[in-house]
Formats: structure tokens, C-alpha cells, sequence
């Protein structure tokens, strides 16, 4: 071998050495921004050895020719695609340098005529020769992929293996723009991710990945770490989940090695593969990395790319309220939520078409601009503003069918307000009463408020003459609304005459869980086993000092069958610190689930199964101080053991079930009860003369015995809650009022008259005993039949009349 083969080895050897980057590094190597060193290699070391080897280097084609001077070039032809290319001509004499770029970076040398504007068109003609001794062809030792439409040439052994390109050669100037007119290391903002290779470039330097960037069942995968830093972002590993963590604009993502998901702040986000690990590199989706972190990307197919977009812009949002802004009125907030990319400070801003009050009707556009401490300013940002026109106040108004009354004459009022928006909010009435029982001027004023806070005032006086038409009892009884209460002598009521009934039950059990009323820790209210048509009274208050929540569990007896249970009708309330609101409410929707079947339910238990049924009681946690109200029917075929626990809102409760300790009674009541629907009928001509209908004082209307389960001791249903009373008037006279009246105490219940809902009363108002009755039913000038159906509103006080009397007299 002669001194120049070796001499070329030797040199070239060195520059291969020279460019070898520790497997799996992820290290910037700067690419050079003059001709002098590229990748560590020195030109002049190179251009020696090229001298000296001219006559065995490959062919080169093309001459160049300025001026009539002609000169040639000639380049080693190295790993990749390597070419000749055509010396440069100029007035000068000088060197021309040219970079290969394909597979291994390399540098290659051509003297030319003279320096000046290269002219690069000379052509390859792709034939290298070995220098082996026996004459045969250099071996390959690099496996590098070669680019479309090109066969990788490689440096062999003792020599250049041959090779052929079936395309343009591709060099690198010094700006990193191939001969094609591709940038390889990218523009500013921009990370390059060269296909089917661990290279990157971002801002001029050259990073290698861990890996190359990989396909697997058509997705392409990519070295998490080395994108991640690359955008400017940290990593971390949460060993106690196995999760490699990122944050980014305050968000938590989470990525899971074999995991086609990832998580951001706890919600699952799916991935189009799994991530997995390959020779301790984490490799995700490019799809997915580069959605998780924002980044759009395009594909250059030509050249082997992935370009992403890396903006280090500031950006400008920004936020305007109130929601209603009204021209020449409304001072506009203007919020900025600008953000640096970088993490750099704002500095500067700039609006256009801002106004801190917008003085005409219609969309306005705003614009922002802002500008980070390193000068950048943001793209635009716009929001048009709906601008209204000036809010109108409301117009109250009404109108009487009259001016002038006499005492005790029904007065009809007939709003007449106005609003441009439709809007009014409130109506605040004063002195509009029905009638006045006092003669003179009577001022009635209205008061309206729309949704912006306008108001406008209204009044109107009328006179109220000496002449008496209705007494105030009179009056109360012929003209109150149904559902509306007054004032009378409840005083006479136990004087009144007792309606008499044939009563008959129907064999409906009655689970009874209310007390502990107030429950001052987690435990077992309740429990008992029953079959066939079952009916359910729950209340409870929450006294603990923590959110808790209270179940109804069933359990099939039956080892050896399954079980169905139906859940018929349900309502509850609550939950609410309000006994008497949350009681009224169970009531209204239990007979709402009634007439709409929205209650039914089926639940299947296999032999042995525990179910939490009902499930709407649990759905919400009870807060301290507040309660719940429950009524529902259910039937099963086969013996069911019901459980009614309070439970920590934390807890299990089929887990916890079996270890809670059964809690003591109160001064309320709980058992099971049988027969607890109660059919009372009559044929008595009613509403003639005073008479009442009384119900729950154990008396006249018994309660219910029974047995605590827990304890099996006797029971008796106090006021008779949870019983489901259907009560049939077959005649009640003409020109009859139908009326409740509480004898307990406050009374805020729903009852169903002839299959309607009628409140007691309207408004939420409670009915107070005994002195107050709220009207449920007046029959017309023909004798009807009237049925009522009653259930006791949990939280209210028993016992109560229903009233029946004669409507006095109309007059005109």
C-alpha cells in the first residue's frame, strides 16, 4: 500500500472518528457557519489529502467557465449520497468548499479555477473506484438509510464503496440550505425532526435523540426527553405511579410506559399506540406529544421531515365584561391574559378599537397586541363586543276593574307592566288586597324591577264606600284561591260535627325510619324484612360535624332463588336545614311520580345479594345541620331485608354494612306497620252544615301498632306518617268549601284532590293551627263526589281536619 492510500486512510479514519456521537446522547453539536470546520474536520487537512489521491478519487464531472477561464473541481466521495460538484470560476483564484449532508455528515474538498458566484451545475457521474489491491469494490459499513431516489454510498474498508446518485447531491451551505432549496436546520421558531433518524435541528445546531424517531403499526414514535427539552420543558418521573410527568401552562401531563392513553390534570386523553421503552428511551406518538403540548407540525415528505412549529411569540388574549354592555352606559372590563412562550415578562401592549365606554349601538372590534422584554411582539388577538343599545326601564302599570268599591267587593287587579326585553324579574305588590273591610281611600302601588336593576313605580287609589257587601269571613270563604289560606275561629272547630266512615286497609307494609330523627353519628337507622307491597318513610337530620349520606340497602333472604323488587313510586326532598320545606317536597314529588310513573324501577337480586336501592337518597351528600325526607312503594315476590344506614359520604356502604352498630330510638318514631293504606268512604251528604274529617290524633283515627325491628318491641305509628289515607266523599253538597286546618302545630303539605296537586299552602307558606285554613276544593251549584288522597308530610305537626261548610250566599 502506498504512502498517499495511507496517508487518505489514515485522515479519513479520523474524520469518521470525529463525527461518532456517543450512542444514545442527546447532545447539541453546532454546525459551523463558515467553510473552515464542519463537524470537527479541518478543510485544509482534507484538501492535502484530496491533492494527493487525485488520480483514485471518483469521477467527477463539470466545467465552469467565466471570462474564458476554466476550472475543475473535485470532491472524495464519502457516506451517503456523494457527488462532484463543479469548481467555481471567478477574476480570482481560490478554493471552493462543499459539505455532503446524507447519512454520515462528511467533508469533501474540490480546488477550483477561481473563487466567486458558484455556478453548482455540474453533474455526478456516480461511479466510485476502489483502492482495494485486488481491484474488487469497498465493503459497506454503514447501515444509514439513504433518502428517496438515492443509493447510500458509504465509506468502506480500505477504500470508497461504489455508488451510484440517482438524483441531486445534496450539499449544505453555510445558512444549512441544500442544493434543493430545503432548509435543513430550519428557520427561527421551527425543530426539525429528520425521519427514520435520531437527528434534530433547532436554531442552527444539531441535536441527536436518544433514538431515531420510529414507526411501529403505523404510528411514528419519538423520544420524549429529547421533544421535551427541545420546547423548553422539564421532565420528571413519579416512581410511585411509574408516570413521567411534564408541566406545562400550569397543566399536569402524565405519560405511562405501555399505556395508550395520557392523562391531563387526572382526565384520560387517548394516544394512537402505546408509549414504550426501547434501550432506556421513552418513546411516545409524535401525534400525541406534540397534541399534549400544543404544537402544530407539518410533514415534508421530500425531504424526510417534521417541522414543528415552536413560536416564541408572545400571545395575547384577552377577556371583556360584564356580558351586557350598553352603549353610553356600561364601563367595559378589559382582562389581559397574555403569555410568553418563553417565560418571558410582558413589557408592552397595544390596543386598537378599545373603549372604556362604548358610546354606539352595535359590534365593536377590540385588538391586542403585546411585547416580551426580548422585543417580540404577539400576532393579533380580536374580540368583538356586542354593544347594546341603552337598557329601557320597565313601565309598571295596572288597572282595576273599578274605582270604587264597597266593603267587602271583590277588587280585580290586572297587571298591565311593560318591559322591552320582556324581562321583569320582580313585582312587589302593597295593599293589594281583595277587598277592604274599612271605608275611604285605598293607595295600591307596584313596584317592577327588570334583569339590568331598573325600576319603575306604579300606584292607583280607589275609594271604599260605607256600604257593606261581603262580611271578611264572608269574603274569605267565597273568593280565597285554592291553595291560599286566611284567618277564621279555629277556636269552634272541635264543636263541628265528625264525618263517619267505613274504613278498610289494604295490606301495604310500612317501613317506618325516623328515629333517630337526629343522628349524631354513622350507623344502622333501621332495619327490617318484608314481602309483597312495602311503603317507605324516611326522615333524618345530619348532626354529625361532617358530610354524610344515608342508604337503603336490600338484601334477598332467599339463598336459593333470585328475588325482583319494584320500586313502584318515589319522592324525596332535601337535602335542607328546612323540616317542613324538604317534608312538603317528598310528598309533592311522591305523588308526582304517582301520575308520571318516574319512580318505577326494577332491581334483581341473586341468592344472598346486598343492593343499595333507591340510590337517589345517596346521590348527594347531607352537609351538618341539614336532613332529607323520603316516601316510596316498592313490592317483591320473595322476603327482602331492608337496612336504612347514615354513613360517612366517604365510605362503602355494603362494606360497612355488616360493622355498624344499631343506633338508638329518640322521642320519634320508627317501626313496621302493617295495612298502611287506609281506604275511608262515606255516602253522608257532606258540606250542608259544618263538619269535620280528623286525622292522626289516635283517636278518632287510630295509629297504626307495629313492631321496631331492631329491638322488636311494639311499635305505634304516632300521627300515622308514612300511611297513604284514600278518602272518598261520594255527596258533597253544593256550594260546599273544602278546607285544612292544622291542630298540631305548622302544617306544609301537597294533597291530591280528584287527581290534582293542590299545596297547603301556595308560596311555601305554612298553615298555622289552629286559627288559620288553607282552601282546597269548592264544589259548584250541583251536589259531586270528591276523593282526596292524603299522606302526612314529614316535618309537619299532626293532627289535622279536613273541613267542609257552606259557602255563603253570592250577592251582587
Amino acid at each position: 500500500m502506498n504512502f498517499k492510500k495511507l496517508t487518505m486512510i489514515a485522515v479519513l479514519a479520523a474524520s469518521q472518528t470525529a463525527l461518532v456521537l456517543p450512542a444514545g446522547a442527546e447532545t447539541a453539536v453546532q454546525v459551523q457557519q463558515n467553510a473552515g470546520t464542519v463537524q470537527g474536520v479541518d478543510n485544509a487537512a482534507a484538501n492535502a489529502v484530496t491533492n494527493n489521491i487525485m488520480s483514485s478519487s471518483s469521477t467527477t464531472t463539470g466545467n465552469a467557465s467565466t471570462n474564458g477561464t476554466t476550472g475543475t473541481a473535485s470532491t472524495t466521495d464519502t457516506t451517503g449520497n456523494a457527488g462532484g460538484t463543479t469548481g467555481t470560476t471567478g477574476d480570482e483564484s481560490g478554493t471552493s468548499t462543499t459539505t455532503t449532508t446524507s447519512g454520515q455528515d462528511s467533508t469533501g474538498s474540490g480546488t477550483a479555477g477561481t473563487t466567486g458566484n458558484a455556478d453548482n451545475s455540474g453533474t455526478t457521474d456516480g461511479t466510485g473506484t476502489s483502492n482495494q489491491t485486488d481491484g474488487s469494490t469497498g465493503t459497506t459499513n454503514d447501515g444509514g438509510q439513504a433518502a428517496d431516489d438515492q443509493n447510500a454510498g458509504t465509506q468502506g474498508n480500505d477504500g470508497q464503496a461504489e455508488g451510484t446518485t440517482g438524483g441531486t447531491a445534496v450539499t449544505t451551505d453555510p445558512q444549512g440550505i441544500t442544493a434543493t432549496g430545503i432548509t435543513t436546520t430550519g428557520q427561527a421558531g421551527q425543530l426539525i425532526l429528520m425521519m427514520n433518524s435520531n437527528k434534530m435541528y433547532q436554531d442552527g445546531k444539531l441535536y441527536l435523540a436518544g433514538q431515531p424517531m420510529a414507526v411501529k403499526n403505523g404510528v411514528s414514535y419519538v423520544a420524549i426527553r429529547a421533544m421535551v427539552e427541545r420546547v423548553g420543558l422539564k421532565l420528571t418521573y413519579d416512581a410511585k405511579t411509574k408516570e413521567t410527568i411534564i408541566i406545562k401552562d400550569n397543566n399536569e401531563l402524565r405519560f405511562k410506559t405501555n399505556s395508550s392513553s395520557y392523562r391531563v390534570n387526572g382526565e384520560s386523553k387517548p394516544m394512537k399506540g402505546p408509549a414504550y421503552q426501547y434501550k432506556n428511551t421513552f418513546m411516545v406518538p409524535l401525534t400525541s406529544i406534540t397534541q399534549a403540548l400544543g404544537i402544530p407540525y407539518t410533514v415534508d415528505q421530500p425531504g424526510k421531515r417534521v417541522i414543528l412549529n415552536l413560536s416564541t411569540k408572545p400571545v395575547a388574549t384577552f377577556s371583556v365584561g360584564p356580558t351586557d354592555i350598553f352603549a353610553g352606559e356600561t364601563t367595559v372590563n378589559y382582562i389581559s391574559q397574555a403569555t410568553s412562550p418563553s417565560g418571558l415578562p410582558i413589557v408592552d401592549e397595544r390596543w386598537e378599537g378599545k373603549e372604556d365606554i362604548f358610546q354606539e349601538a352595535g359590534p365593536h372590534t377590540v385588538t391586542h397586541y403585546v411585547q416580551d422584554s426580548s422585543g417580540q411582539w404577539s400576532d393579533p388577538y380580536s374580540i368583538t363586543v356586542n354593544v347594546l343599545k341603552p337598557n329601557e326601564p320597565p313601565v309598571a302599570s295596572f288597572t282595576t276593574d273599578k274605582e270604587q268599591y264597597k266593603m267587602g267587593e271583590l277588587i280585580t287587579i290586572t297587571d298591565q307592566s311593560t318591559d322591552d326585553e320582556d324581562a321583569i324579574v320582580s313585582r312587589e305588590w302593597l295593599n293589594d288586597r281583595k277587598a277592604f273591610f274599612q271605608p275611604g281611600p285605598q293607595t295600591i302601588r307596584l313596584k317592577v324591577t327588570d334583569k339590568h336593576g331598573a325600576v319603575s313605580e306604579f300606584q292607583k287609589t280607589v275609594v271604599i264606600t260605607n256600604e257593606t257587601l261581603y262580611t271578611e269571613d264572608e269574603f274569605n270563604k267565597l273568593f280565597t284561591p285554592v291553595g291560599d289560606k286566611f284567618t277564621f275561629n279555629g277556636g269552634s272547630v272541635p264543636s263541628w260535627k265528625t264525618a263517619t266512615f267505613t274504613t278498610t286497609s289494604d295490606p301495604a307494609t310500612l317501613i317506618r325510619s325516623n328515629s333517630p330523627e337526629t343522628v349524631y353519628s354513622e350507623g344502622l337507622l333501621y332495619q327490617e324484612t318484608a314481602l309483597g307491597s312495602t311503603r317507605f318513610m324516611l326522615h333524618h337530620v345530619n348532626a354529625t360535624n361532617k358530610n354524610m349520606q344515608v342508604y337503603v340497602i336490600a338484601t334477598n333472604t332467599m339463598l336459593d332463588m333470585n328475588n325482583t323488587i319494584n320500586i313502584q313510586n318515589f319522592g324525596m326532598g332535601g337535602p335542607s336545614q328546612y323540616a317542613t320545606g324538604h317534608g312538603r317536597a317528598s310528598v309533592m314529588r311522591y305523588f308526582d311520580s304517582m301520575t308520571s310513573g318516574s319512580g318505577r324501577q326494577d332491581i334483581n337480586l341473586a341468592p344472598g345479594e346486598s343492593k343499595v336501592i333507591m340510590t337517589n337518597i345517596n346521590n348527594i351528600k347531607i352537609k351538618p345541620g341539614e336532613g332529607i325526607s323520603v316516601l316510596a312503594d316498592a313490592f317483591s315476590n320473595y322476603p327482602v331485608k331492608y337496612s336504612v344506614i347514615m354513613l360517612d359520604a366517604t365510605k362503602d356502604p355494603l362494606q360497612s354494612l355488616p360493622f355498624l352498630p344499631a343506633l338508638d330510638r329518640d322521642v320519634h318514631n320508627r317501626g313496621t306497620y302493617p295495612n298502611s293504606v287506609v281506604n275511608m268512604s262515606t255516602d253522608e251528604v257532606l258540606g250542608s252544615s259544618e263538619t269535620r274529617i280528623v286525622l292522626g290524633d289516635n283517636n278518632i283515627d287510630p295509629n297504626l301498632r307495629g313492631l321496631d325491628g331492631i329491638y322488636g318491641t311494639e311499635a305505634s305509628n304516632a300521627g300515622n306518617f308514612g300511611v297513604l289515607y284514600k278518602i272518598k266523599l261520594n255527596r258533597v253538597a253544593p256550594n260546599t268549601l273544602i278546607t285544612l286546618n292544622p291542630r298540631g302545630g305548622v302544617y306544609n303539605g301537597i294533597f291530591m284532590v280528584n287527581g290534582q296537586q293542590v299545596q297547603a299552602a301556595n308560596n311555601s307558606q305554612e298553615v298555622n293551627a289552629p286559627n288559620e285554613t288553607s282552601v282546597l276544593y269548592r264544589t259548584g251549584n250541583y251536589e259531586q263526589s270528591v276523593e282526596i288522597w292524603y299522606t302526612a308530610a314529614p316535618g309537619s305537626n299532626l293532627p289535622i281536619n279536613l273541613l267542609l261548610m257552606p259557602l255563603p250566599q253570592t250577592k251582587q
